[in-house]
């Protein structure tokens, strides 16, 4: 398998490519990526450069991109810009990203990619749902789009984007829509990172709000095992849910990592809260389980405690980042 990633030196597309060449000795990787602040090529540092060839451009350069698909069997595309709050301070970089550089993956793909297993794999987000705004119920696949932030605005357009090209051309488009992920090389702005470094420099974590809003919790490591599913043998066309089914109040996260951490629950500060802030996510996995067998495999305590030890043996990774975050006044977290 010859594969097309972009964004893959973010967060979930480095965990994503590891995974595949871990599993798949014949798999060989095209990485393509702008390397913004959130992109980092040491989160590959240490693979195997011969079946993993890494590009620093955009998906909006139209003439890198054919080039790069051209022979590829698959495209999976994580490349977006995808924190909340920073799409509150400037929304353009989202608009182009997320929607405009998809068009430029998909006319490629249209003109490309066409072989017997040719599949586009499309890394969306449960935001693009909007807001449940009880403590009952979840989203399926068909719950109509209703997103609260110009993050998840621009993503819900770029799924109704994607369902255009696959009905109107019949590209064969597959979009993953997951829950929250958090584990190894998630960049330091992102909750659960954000609170593990601060309690290692012994500052405190802060919340918004009381700390009320629910998250369904989704470790990397199994969005990577259902993302491997869909591009093997996800219906093109379809939608897939992928929930960690492991919802949790922010509150009790900062709980419980302080608890893994052994420090004090004092430490919690609460802030003024986010503009739009939604109430609580949460996915129905029926479909993914049903068609593919897919289940999360790892819940509650035991992702986090795999994240807080990954953070704690790994500073040289996030220090410096983590530095470039304080320079920059920045304390964005989702």
């Amino acid at each position: 398998m010859k594969l097309l990633v972009t964004g893959g030196c973010g967060f979930i597309g480095s965990n994503f490519i590891r995974h595949m060449l871990a599993k798949y000795p014949d798999c060989e990787i095209t990485n393509l990526d702008a390397l913004t602040y959130a992109g980092n090529l040491d989160n590959l540092k240490d693979l195997d450069r011969q079946r993993l060839k890494n590009v620093h451009d955009t998906v909006e350069n139209a003439g890198v991109v054919r080039r790069l698909m051209q022979g590829a069997d698959a495209l999976v595309n994580f490349a977006a810009e995808s924190h909340v709050d920073r799409s509150i301070e400037n929304a353009a970089p989202f608009l182009q990203t997320n929607v405009m550089g998809l068009q430029v993956l998909l006319d490629a793909a249209r003109a490309l990619l066409t072989g017997p297993n040719a599949l586009f794999v499309h890394i969306s987000t449960d935001e693009v749902y909007g807001s449940l705004e009880s403590d009952e119920g979840a989203f399926t696949e068909t719950t109509p789009l209703a997103p609260n932030s110009p993050y998840s605005a621009s993503k819900a357009a770029g799924d109704l984007l994607i369902r255009s090209y696959c009905v109107t051309y019949g590209l064969p488009v597959v979009s993953i829509r997951p829950s929250n992920n958090y584990g190894p090389f998630q960049y330091p702005e992102k909750l659960i990172p954000l609170m593990i470094t601060n309690l290692i420099d012994g500052k405190p974590v802060p919340i918004y709000g009381r700390g009320q809003n629910v998250r369904d919790w989704l470790f990397v490591a199994d969005n990577c095992s259902a993302i491997d599913l869909v591009l093997h043998n996800g219906k093109p066309g379809g939608i897939y849910n992928v929930g960690g089914q492991n919802e949790v109040r922010n509150i009790d996260i900062a709980k419980t990592v302080l608890a893994v951490m052994g420090r004090s629950e004092s430490l919690i500060e609460y802030v003024k809260d986010r503009p739009g802030h939604d109430y609580r996510y949460a996915l129905d996995n029926s479909k993914i389980t049903r068609e593919l067998g897919w289940r999360p495999s790892i819940k509650g305590v035991e992702g986090f405690e795999k994240t807080v030890r990954w953070y704690m043996d790994n500073e040289w990774w996030w220090r410096p980042l983590k530095e470039r975050l304080t320079s920059e006044s920045k304390g964005f977290w989702k």
